[in-house]
Parts: structure tokens; C-alpha cells; sequence
């Protein structure tokens, strides 16, 4: 029986991640982190698509510490989310090591349900400038768990080559474009759905959805184009 666990916060992104995995493994698990998150209410958006979704199991794991290490906007409701990068190159969005963090827990949940494989939305192509998202760091991190419990464990990122019009795509190629448009939650600000329009998370989200929309012929020819390569 192949096993998988989904990194799964609420998201566009770990949404649809979920839902191609269960066409695609006999078991599907998920696990979220609360982490005291700007945007906390994505907990409750998780819970709430786990059960709509009908999968195996559902974790929610409090890793508040990393609030407690990490300054960020999304960690600090005292930091205003801004457009604008900061001095070192990077949005004041990112939480250092929270892939990191997230990325080991998983690998030692998977290892307890004897799953072979870790799910996670990341994504290189459309991203928030993010570091920890980025392939070279996934490769890294498989790398590393794999040594460290011995136990061979994939990594698995369907979104990492993918752009936002094209990951609407794969939504809208398992017939589930409006539970993923509707009930998910992307925005910084805590706004489910459509979101805020003016984080940066949101105008992402928002221009791939434009773009899907207007140009879907096109977008689907590329998704299929990116699958067989």
C-alpha cells in the first residue's frame, strides 16, 4: 500500500498538492503546523477541507517555538506585510527555517506511518522569493533525512516548475477549481477565498487565476507539456 504525507496548510498550493495525491496513493495524511502564523485561521481552513476531503488522517502539530525564534510579518502582527523586499533581498514575509522545521517533522511523521513520501507545495517558478522553497534546498532536506533515520523518503513537489496559472490547472484538472477558488486560504491578511487583493500573496494568487481563466487552452497545453518531460 503506497503512503503519503501532505504538508498541508490550508492553501491554494497544499490543497491541490492534497487533493492529486489521493488519485495518486492508495493513503493520503496531512499534517499542519501552527506556529502562532499571522494568518492562523488557515488551522481552521485545514481541518475543515481534511474532512471534506475525506483523507486518512489529519495532524495539527503546535510548533509555537518557532514563532517564538523567527521575526517575522507573518509572525509578528506588529510588522505591517510589505510589497516591498527588505535589505537582504527577501520579503519581510519569510519565517527562517520554517521549511526546515516543517520538512524534518514530516519526515519523522512519515517514518512512523511508514509513508513513503512527503508532499509539499513549494514552488521555484511563481514564489515569494522565499529560499526555502526553492529545488536545490528540497533536494537538500531529502538528502539529509535520509541519512539521518535511514530510510529512503521522496521528496515530492508537483508545483516546483509549475506557475500559478498552471497550478490552477491541475485544481481544475481533478473538477475541484471552485473548492480550491472558495475555501482555501492564501491571503496573509486571513481572508478565505478571494482574500484581501493587495497582499502579496493574494496578487500572486490572483494573476494566475486571471491568467488560467483568459488563456486556458494555452495554460492546459503547457501543464501537459511540463508532465511528460
Amino acid at each position: 500500500m503506497s503512503k503519503a504525507v501532505v504538508v498541508f496548510s490550508g492553501g491554494q498550493d497544499s490543497t491541490t498538492c492534497l487533493i492529486q495525491a489521493l488519485t495518486q496513493y492508495d493513503e493520503v495524511h496531512a499534517i499542519t503546523f501552527d506556529y502562532g502564523q499571522r494568518h492562523s485561521q488557515e488551522i481552521e481552513v485545514a481541518k475543515t477541507l481534511a474532512k471534506q476531503l475525506n483523507i486518512a488522517s489529519h495532524k495539527v502539530m503546535d510548533v509555537s517555538l518557532l514563532n517564538e525564534l523567527a521575526i517575522s510579518a507573518l509572525t509578528r502582527d506588529a510588522i505591517p506585510v510589505s510589497n516591498e523586499l527588505m535589505e537582504n533581498g527577501l520579503p519581510n514575509t519569510f519565517v527562517p527555517g520554517r521549511n526546515i522545521l516543517f520538512l524534518t517533522l514530516a519526515g519523522i511523521y512519515a517514518y512512523q506511518l511508514g509513508a513513503e513520501a512527503i508532499i509539499t507545495g513549494v514552488c521555484e517558478t511563481d514564489f515569494s522569493g522565499y529560499p526555502d522553497c526553492r529545488d536545490e534546498f528540497v533536494k537538500a532536506m531529502q538528502h539529509a533525512l535520509e541519512l539521518g533515520m535511514d530510510k529512503q523518503l521522496n521528496i515530492v513537489t508537483p508545483l516546483m516548475w509549475l506557475n500559478k496559472a498552471e497550478t490552477w490547472a491541475v485544481a481544475d484538472k481533478y473538477h475541484q477549481l471552485e473548492l480550491v477558488k472558495d475555501h482555501t486560504l492564501t491571503c496573509y491578511n486571513g481572508i478565505i477565498g478571494h482574500g484581501c487583493g493587495t497582499c502579496p500573496a493574494c496578487l500572486l494568487r490572483q494573476r494566475g487565476l486571471h491568467d488560467y481563466l483568459d488563456n486556458k487552452a494555452e495554460v492546459n497545453q503547457a501543464l501537459a507539456d511540463k508532465c511528460q518531460n
